[in-house]
């Protein structure tokens, strides 16, 4: 798409890029949906990756994912062998609606911030209990939950000029042992509905997470393994209108793939079945 509109970029900003921003500017990383649309109210793009921020850095406390890490880096990270749930980084970039040339443009850090339903960095970074760091404009930075990030469809708790600079996923989440279900219409299909569970080493606890079939993610926690009623209720506890309706299916066809897929996972974190 030619961004017709934009008359200037910024290729090299400061390395606190906030104090560079003004009414107009886009961040600009991978540039995936950025280039695909018309942006009629832009007027400038700063460029991000000259910044060189580190993409993966694996830790004793966990992984640091910077923004700008392609979902490409990401796929090809060979993590430690005990991350047991590092086996959904791979899940998750399959999951884009997207080719291989995608991936090597499109960033971790700009799927989350575009904050669709069925984001895959997002279903991920819930599921694995990250944090997100952000860098105000004003060079203040504040640290939120990921399952707190997206407050709705293509929304998100970014103030103007406030950036994701990373992402961090703490270690006792990698080594939990995982379950997912993914639902599409077609084989490479956009989402309609994308489930992660987690249950940690040792224990009964259970941690469902619920996304593209929501306008944001849902994240159920409970301390022992519910029974099938329980999951059950707690599924159909959700407000209707967090059902997300869209071509890809209607919000009753939705709830009824969360109930049964989540009734699936739950057997299968029980019997030790696959992880």
């Amino acid at each position: 798409m030619d961004l017709n509109t934009i008359t200037d970029i910024v290729r090299r900003p400061p390395d606190r890029p906030g104090a560079a921003w003004r009414d107009g500017d886009a961040w600009l990383a991978g540039g995936t949906w950025l280039f695909s649309t018309e942006q009629p109210e832009l007027r400038r793009l700063v460029d991000l990756t000259a910044l060189g921020w580190d993409s993966l850095v694996p830790g004793a406390d966990g992984l640091e994912i910077g923004a700008t890490c392609t979902i490409a880096e990401l796929n090809g990270f060979a993590p430690p062998s005990d991350w047991s749930a590092s086996a959904l980084f791979s899940t998750c970039c399959e999951a884009f609606l997207s080719s291989f040339k995608v991936w090597n443009a499109a960033t971790v850090g700009g799927n989350i911030c575009m904050s669709l339903p069925a984001g895959p960095m997002i279903t991920l970074t819930v599921a694995l209990e990250a944090t997100y760091t952000l860098w105000a404009a004003d060079g203040s930075e504040r640290t939120i939950d990921a399952a707190d990030f997206v407050i709705g469809d293509h929304r998100n708790l970014l103030a103007p000029g406030e950036i994701l600079r990373r992402v961090d996923i703490p270690v006792t989440a990698l080594r939990k042992r995982c379950a997912y279900r993914r639902f599409s219409l077609t084989r490479l299909g956009r989402s309609t509905l994308f489930m992660i569970a987690t249950r940690s080493p040792g224990t009964a606890d259970l941690l469902l997470t619920i996304t593209a079939g929501t306008t944001r993610p849902v994240r159920l926690a409970f301390d022992g393994m519910p029974d099938a009623e329980s999951l059950r209720q707690r599924i159909d506890a959700l407000p209707d209108d967090l059902w997300f309706s869209d071509p890809n299916g209607t919000p009753d066809h939705r709830a009824h793939l969360a109930r049964h897929f989540a009734e699936e996972i739950r057997v299968e974190l029980t019997e030790g079945g696959p992880a």
